[in-house]
This record gives structure tokens, sequence and C-alpha cells, in this order.
């Protein structure tokens, strides 16, 4: 008999286990060294500087687009196969092997024969496994707590845990593997097992690390977490499955406030994944720095997010999900405004003095304001689903969920990558974000607390 609180644990260690894809590739340690490879090999091509980092940034941008694409068509599918069969965590393990093949494939990215296209699918099959994984263990929320005001708390405290985790991976990373200028990481060591840095080795090595990671720290979900008790059938009922999304989504126009928090989330969420995507990157190109400052960067605003989560996770409880996603909007759309306005001489359009600290104090201002409010804008933005959800179509529901926030993730990336291309400038290159927070705010205002679904 797996007690409750196991059970409650089990479901926390997805979060841990997980996180390292966001923290350690796509935002703070492979991301940039993506940029950074890229620009190196364009510039070789003959390109200028400037026009390398904006290409790369689109490179980059366009990469995450076909993912999202590739997501957003197959999330609901999936979603309501797994609830037409009963079954998810078949789907789970498939798809964490996916995550571990592709986070592991980064170790060929070397710069001497560095290919966009291989980068790019390596990262893109983790990133789609990673994505998928997390639709179906999303939806076992509603089943650890029978009480709706505790699912903030466990979805703050599950998201807090996993900052925790990807705390804890950047410093190992940073550490003992990611080596500086000087040829030696954060803590003064040369990178473990003779990694080279000039092969890219020591960077190169956070895919094999995070595959590592995940595969450890899945297992005491795979050890507590179990479907619930029915009649066993094929996990791969598309048909029924195919029928019932039909079904769902024909009857979306009599559950308004669903179908506006769908539309409501997929803009902030999009605006949000934009945000953690290209801040490494940004970092790289317009304030110049070096990965190992990137990572520390990662560091300061995980650790802000898992405090704040904890925190947030109980205000949820208190007051509900509404005003704390409403609150944390906000927050970001300014935040956003003042990293547009950063360059290494300047913040908010008042010119400072060449090597000036304030450029660079004010990003780790404006990181750990992304770290805190993203972290419990996504911890109460999965808990707001389970409110507006049909209780028995959880897992149809947060495919739903992913559809609506992958919709316009590829449109994010595109637009990064399109304003990148057309301005040439990174840090212009980043002006949609703020645009797609405002319309997430917008159509919370359609959003009822509790839903349509009595339950």
């Amino acid at each position: 008999m797996i007690s409750p609180r196991k059970r409650i644990w089990g479901w926390y260690f997805f979060d841990w286990a997980s996180q390292p894809y966001n923290t350690l590739l796509l935002t703070f340690i492979f991301g940039p060294y993506f940029a950074q490879t890229a620009t190196a090999a364009l510039v070789a091509d003959g390109m200028t500087a400037e026009a390398a980092k904006a290409q790369a940034q689109a490179y980059w941008g366009y990469g995450l687009t076909a993912a999202g694409i590739a997501i957003a068509l197959l999330a609901p599918v999936l979603g309501a196969v797994a609830d037409s069969s009963g079954r998810r965590l078949p789907w789970i393990w498939l798809f964490s092997t996916l995550y571990v093949i592709g986070a592991a494939g980064l170790w060929w990215t070397t710069p001497a024969d560095f290919s966009v296209l291989r980068a790019l699918f390596f990262f893109g099959l983790g990133l789609i496994g990673m994505e998928f994984a997390t639709i179906f263990t999303n939806s076992y929320l509603p089943e650890l707590d029978a009480s709706k005001e505790e699912r903030g708390r466990i979805s703050g405290s599950g998201w807090a845990f996993g900052y925790l985790g990807g705390v804890i991976a950047l410093i190992v990373m940073i550490g003992f593997f990611q080596a500086g200028d000087s040829g030696r990481t954060m803590i003064g060591l040369t990178p473990l097992f003779g990694l080279d840095p000039a092969t890219g080795a020591d960077t190169r090595i956070v895919g094999p690390l995070t595959a590592l990671w995940f595969a450890l720290f899945m297992i005491p979900f795979f050890l507590y977490i179990r479907d619930r008790p029915g009649p066993q059938k094929s996990p791969y009922r598309l048909g029924k499955g195919m029928r019932d999304l039909l079904q769902t989504l024909k009857g979306l126009p009599q559950h308004p406030s669903l179908l506006a928090y769908l539309g409501s989330s997929m803009f902030y969420r999009d605006a949000l994944n934009g945000l953690y995507t290209f801040g490494g990157i940004y970092a790289l190109g317009v304030l110049n720095w070096s990965i190992i400052d990137i990572g520390i960067f990662g560091i300061v605003a995980a650790i802000s997010g898992a405090v704040f989560c904890w925190v947030g996770g109980r205000i949820d409880r208190r007051i509900g999900p509404m005003p704390v996603i409403v609150t944390c909007c906000i927050l970001l759309i300014l935040t956003s405004g003042l990293i547009i306005s950063l360059t290494p001489t300047s913040v908010l359009g008042i010119g400072l003095a060449d090597g000036s600290p304030v450029p660079d104090i004010t990003f780790f201002v404006a990181g750990a304001l992304i770290g805190a409010a993203g972290g419990v804008l996504q911890a109460s933005s999965r808990n707001m689903l389970t409110h507006q959800a049909n209780p028995e179509r959880m897992t149809e529901a947060f495919g739903l969920y992913a559809l609506s926030g992958k919709a316009t993730s590829f449109i994010a990336p595109a637009l990064i990558a399109l304003a990148s291309d057309l301005s040439g400038s990174q840090r212009m290159g980043i002006t949609p974000v703020a645009g797609l927070f405002i319309l997430g705010l917008i159509l919370l205002a359609w959003v009822k607390p509790k839903g349509d679904f009595v339950t």
C-alpha cells in the first residue's frame, strides 16, 4: 500500500528530475553554448559578429518553433488517448526515454564539426519528451488530494522542489565541469574526467549529465505513482481517444471560462517561455557574459523561484490561483520592459559610464524577478486548470493546456527570431514577449476563478 504522502513525494520528484532540461539545457548552459558556437561558425564564414549573434538567436528560435508545432499538434490527442484508456504510466515511460536520448545526444555538438541541425534535432527530441511527460504527470495532481484548496500548496511545493533540483544541478555543472577563461571551474577545479575546454567537452557534458540526473531521480516517481485501478485497457486506444477529444472540442464553447483560460495561458506562458529560452542567449550577446556568469545568474533565478514557489503555493491555498496569476503577469510585463531597456552602457534609457556594473546588477535583479514570478505563475496556472477542467477528463485537459501553451509557443520564438533577423539586434528581438503577457492578462477578465464545472 502506497501512502498519500509517498504519492505526493513521488509526484514532486518528476519536477526535481525534469527541471535541469529547462535550467541547464534550455536557458543557462546549452542554449548559450549553442548561440556561442553557432555565432563562431557564422563569423568564420564571413558574417559580422553582430549579425552572427542575431542569426544564431534566430536559428535557436526556429528550432524551438519546430518542436513547439509537434507538441501542439500531438498533445491533446495523446491526452485524450490516455484518458480513454485509463493508463498514463506507459506514456510517461515512452517520453522519459525520448528525454534521455535527446539530452544525452547533445554530447555530439563539438565546435569543430558543429551542425545546427544535429544540435537542434537532439535538443528538440528531448524537449518533446519532457513536455509530453509533463502533460501526463501534471494530470495526477487532482488525485493527490481530494481538496481543491490543497492543490495550490501541492503544486507550488512541487514547483519549488523542482527549482531546488535545478539549483543543485547548476551548482554541480559550473562547480565541477564548466571551465571559465582560466581553464578552471567556479570553485577552482580543472573539469572532471579531464574534459577539454578546447573541444567544448566541459560544456557538452551538460547533455549526458541532464540525462543521468533525470534517469536517477525518476525512480521515486515510478516507485510511488500508480494509475487508478480499473479495467486493464490498451494505452493506445487511438480511435476512442480521438472521438472523445472531438467531443470535448465541440463542447468548449459551452464552457467559456475554460476556453478563456486556455487562451489567456496560451499567451502568458508563451511569453514566459520566451524569457526563459532567450535569457541566457541575451546575456551572452548583449551584456557579453561568459557561460559561468550565466550559470551563476541561473542559480540566483532558481533560488528565487524555489523560495517564492513555496510561498506562492501557500498564498494560492489562501486566496486562490486567480489573484496570484494576475499579479505575476503584471510583474513580468514590467520586468520584460526593464530587460529590453538594458545595454552595457544604459538602463531604462539612462546613460552610464563604460564598465559600470549597474547593467549587470540590473539583469541579476530581473533574473530574480523572472524566477520568482515565473515559477509562481506556472505553479498556480496548473492548479487553476484543475479548477477549470472536467475532473473526468483531466489528462485530456492538460493535453489541451499543452496545446494552448504550444499553439503560440512556436509563434513567440518565431517572432523573436523574425524580430532579431529584421532588426539585426538581439535586444530588440525580445520585444514580442511584453505584448504576449499583455494579451494573456486581458483574456483573464473572462475567466471564472472556480470554473464552469461543478464538482
